[in-house]
């Protein structure tokens, strides 16, 4: 199997943020799981009144903290969603190439990458549609 669109960069094939969950760092738990099953993706960014990216949550970093965290259920519900949250993610531009992003999510392990031009959020890339765009030829 050989890749076949090498040249694509990330600004190709980003979700546009119309199609991923966002939410305020004032959003509790809850709802941000909430929203985030409403698009079926295991991610939510976490951006201030001007897009600026404050922080992501995926599924799996809810389920580290439910194990690490000795809380009742529904005090975690209830947080803001950014107390729960990576504060520091891993960004990537649009005009990065599509298979260095790749090689990024595999050399971190995540199927999301937050794509941030000129310090604002403006979409997101999953893995899925990535892989599908470099093996499409």
């Amino acid at each position: 199997m050989s890749i076949q669109n090498k040249r694509l960069n990330v600004g190709e094939v980003m979700l546009d943020t119309s199609r991923f969950p966002i939410v305020t760092k004032t959003t509790i738990l809850k709802e941000a799981l909430e929203k985030m099953d409403t698009f079926r993706l295991g991610v939510a960014c976490i951006t201030d009144n001007n897009g600026q990216l404050l922080g992501i949550i995926t599924d799996g970093d809810i389920r580290r903290k439910l194990l690490y965290i000795q809380k009742p259920l529904t005090a975690f519900f209830i947080d803001d969603v950014i107390n729960q949250a990576i504060n520091n993610p891993i960004t990537i531009s649009s005009d990065m190439s599509l298979i260095g992003a790749v090689g990024l999510m595999e050399e971190r392990r995540v199927w999301d990458l937050p794509v941030v031009d000129n310090d604002k959020l403006i979409g997101l890339l999953h893995l899925h549609p990535a892989v599908k765009a470099l093996l499409e030829g």
